[in-house]
């Protein structure tokens, strides 16, 4: 049987959220570029990220 090794890090990596004119929250992050996230309320963004 074939095993295989997963590694894995955790970052810890700022994360800006913003209200959205049309609704929702926007997720960014100032040292990830093109990193963004998206949902209807901050809870569901964070899940998301």
């Amino acid at each position: 049987m074939l095993k295989h090794k997963i590694e894995s890090t955790e970052y810890l990596v700022p994360i800006e959220i913003e209200p959205l004119e049309e609704g929702g929250f926007l997720a960014s992050s100032p040292v990830l570029q093109g990193f963004l996230a998206q949902g209807r309320t901050i809870a569901e963004t964070m899940e998301i990220v």
